[in-house]
């Protein structure tokens, strides 16, 4: 399966790399994989237990806040964090660890079995569709962080001003680059001149409907942010040992 939903760490070949090497390489490639739901890098989230290299092939293990998580997240999460160790050039193993689908998965994964060579009839979900759902929820989080900054920093702007918004008037920060990168993965345009506020199509709303949409926006937003602090917080009282692996959030929102 294609990691879609990774950039690509690097194609050279790590076979006569030092281990030391290949592991920090490991962890770059593993950052660029994120978490469907949540659309954070499982780096950050401490969701990977161990990289080591055994014999010359390099082995990942994973692991998740609940042995309950679902099993179609579980999967694109270690299927994708396998393609992205694949561009190191060696052999690779990732296994997901106290998972109640585990052995399932794991074993989809090392026969390269897709998803739904890994679960049959149960995969009732076409597993791009899942993603592309969740691509779209990302950006739809990240437009409203970076709107709401923009509405702070301008309080005299009115929320309906918002349709005149567009992308070149946003501020060149971690907001926007955000943004933009989600709007590059799913395929809209990012042209300056581009309105800032627009649907899952890349059209913009009408000047009516923009408070709504932001409320709408701010919701989805805000239940990303809570599964993510809810996640991270079950993670660390499974496994108390990955607090030090965790990393602090990118975007930490305090709207009402």
């Amino acid at each position: 399966m294609c990691a879609a939903a990774n950039e690509q760490a690097g194609t050279g070949s790590t076979a006569d790399a030092p281990d030391g090497d290949v592991l920090e390489r490991a962890h770059e490639a593993l950052g660029t994989v994120v978490d469907p739901e949540l659309d954070e890098p499982i780096t950050d989230l401490g969701f990977v237990r161990s990289a080591d290299v055994i014999d010359g092939e390099l082995v990942v293990h994973l692991r998740l806040p609940t042995s309950f998580c679902a099993p179609n997240f579980a999967y694109l999460m270690a299927s994708d964090a396998k393609d992205a160790l694949w561009t190191l050039g060696m052999p690779v193993t990732v296994r997901l660890d106290d998972h109640h689908d585990s052995e399932i998965i794991n074993r989809g994964l090392a026969a390269d079995a897709g998803y739904r060579g890994t679960f049959g009839e149960e995969a009732d979900e076409d597993l791009d569709e899942l993603r592309l759902t969740f691509r779209r929820k990302a950006h739809t989080a990240a437009m409203e962080r970076a709107l709401t900054r923009y509405l702070r920093a301008h309080p005299d702007l009115p929320e309906e001003g918002l349709h005149d918004v567009t992308l070149g008037d946003l501020p060149d920060d971690g907001a926007t680059r955000a943004l933009l990168r989600h709007r590059r993965t799913l395929g809209l345009p990012t042209g300056d001149d581009r309105p800032a506020l627009v649907d899952s199509e890349g059209e913009p709303c009408p000047r009516e409907e923009v408070p709504w949409r932001l409320r709408v926006a701010r919701s989805l937003r805000v239940s990303m942010d809570g599964n993510a602090h809810f996640c991270r917080g079950l993670l660390r009282t499974r496994y108390p040992d990955s607090a030090a692996d965790q990393s602090p959030r990118a975007f930490q929102e305090k709207v009402s």
